[in-house]
């Protein structure tokens, strides 16, 4: 049975991080593959995200400028293993927020602040590639990796098409009983490697 893997790449960091195991390109190519099953054959791998936000808004409270500088070699790297495919959106910034609510009624300062950011385009491309695969039946089985209810026209989509649809459930996850309704299986999946350290 052929199958193709898509995996919110927000979606899994969360869990990965929680988990307390390192977010890099060598570890989400081992989760991805402890997701597909023995009588699976594997077409690919599709992972969508978005590069860091490179900018420098002015600081809340003092005006100076912030700085953003991440990189994204890391998603090159990911691009560039075997079977896999990365879809890129766009991370936004919207402002900053407090940390805690409600506000400190004493001075404050930039530290009481962080950044907010927002994917954009990521379902619609993540919806867009299974309904092509939906189209063109190149696989029997979806093997999904999200949380986002977002998704659920999509495996509607491809369930009416004659696809199988795989969903994800991670260690201590919990999981929409939408998505729960709209996929044919559940599968849980253990997190690949050593026992992650303590907190």
């Amino acid at each position: 049975m052929k199958a193709a893997v898509f995996i919110d790449g927000g979606h899994l960091r969360v869990l990965v991080r929680q988990a307390g195991y390192r977010y890099d390109p060598d570890y989400i190519e081992a989760v991805a593959l402890a997701c597909v099953a023995g009588d699976e054959t594997l077409l690919r791998i599709l992972y969508y995200d978005c590069a860091p936000y490179q900018g420098n808004p002015k600081l809340p409270v003092s005006g100076k400028p912030a700085r953003f500088q991440g990189s994204d070699e890391w998603l090159r790297e990911l691009a560039a293993k075997s079977q896999f495919a990365v879809r890129l959106g766009t991370l936004k910034f919207r402002g900053f927020e407090p940390k805690r609510v409600p506000i400190a009624s004493a001075a404050l300062s930039d530290e009481d602040f962080k950044p907010r950011f927002e994917q954009k385009g990521v379902d619609m491309r993540l919806g867009l590639d299974i309904a092509a695969y939906a189209a063109d039946r190149s696989v029997d089985r979806v093997i999904l990796v999200t949380g986002d209810t977002d998704c659920l026209p999509v495996m509607k989509r491809a369930r009416t098409a004659g696809l199988q649809v795989v969903l994800v459930q991670f260690p201590k996850q919990r999981l929409a009983r939408e998505l729960l309704w709209h996929s044919d299986f559940q599968r849980f999946v253990e997190w690949p490697g050593p026992e992650a350290p303590p907190d």
